[in-house]
């Protein structure tokens, strides 16, 4: 894994693409923590949601307070309840804030 944003051999930059919310998911920031895997998050669509890290993601990312993550909401009780699918970088965030979606 290259620590710069230029690969060496040839020097041009590295480019991927910013992972978007799909159907059905909202964009959030974590409020407060509420356990080990258990987060209250500020979701895009006006609701506070209690969400959790599903275990497939639980080493992958450490979500900490006022982190950006994309949540999707539950079947049952969608209103209150989601998971949390994904942690979005500081470049992450500040490219959204470019498209205005934070």
């Amino acid at each position: 894994m290259r620590k710069s944003g230029v690969d060496e051999r040839r020097g041009a930059p590295i480019e991927y693409r910013l992972k978007l919310p799909e159907q059905g998911e909202v964009i959030g920031t974590v409020a407060k923590t509420a356990g080990a895997t258990k987060f209250f998050v500020d979701c895009s669509d006006g609701k506070q949601r209690l969400c959790s890290i599903p275990g497939r993601f639980r080493r992958r990312f450490w979500v900490k307070e006022n982190d950006v993550v994309i949540v999707k909401p539950w079947v049952v009780q969608s209103d209150i309840r989601g998971d949390i699918v994904w942690r979005y970088s500081v470049m992450d965030i500040n490219k959204l804030r470019e498209k205005q979606l934070v």
